[in-house]
């Protein structure tokens, strides 16, 4: 049963909620151009079923302040040679880490980019 529609401006799209009996949303109607954009996507490097303040967040963020400031001082130990292989493994987690987090901020980038066109 369609009971209410409202336009979601910041991405231009226009729906409706499908409610039951009780008010409760159990469905959505998209425009037919919202919905061929929604569903020829078949980019895995998109990330699917966040909202654009979610991904904008997820662009921006960083590492922790205490994780940014372990990185910092095991690297300046590395180029000295003096960690051990117990503070290698923790500097390799950190990097890995870091690398992970700029791949995740980067398809943010790219699915914001994504939707504007």
């Amino acid at each position: 049963m369609l009971t209410s529609s409202q336009n979601y401006k910041q991405n231009v799209m226009s729906l409706q909620y499908i409610t039951d009996q009780q008010g409760e949303k159990v469905g959505v109607v998209l425009d037919i151009t919202t919905y061929n954009r929604l569903t020829s996507n078949t980019d895995p490097d998109l990330l699917q079923g966040l909202s654009i303040p979610e991904l904008e967040a997820l662009a921006e963020s960083k590492l922790t302040t205490d994780s940014q400031q372990q990185l910092s001082e095991m690297l300046a130990l590395n180029s000295e040679n003096i960690l051990s292989n117990n503070e290698l493994a923790k500097l390799d987690q950190l990097l890995l880490r870091v690398d992970q987090l700029n791949i995740l901020k980067t398809r943010a980038r790219y699915t914001l980019k994504s939707i504007e066109n």
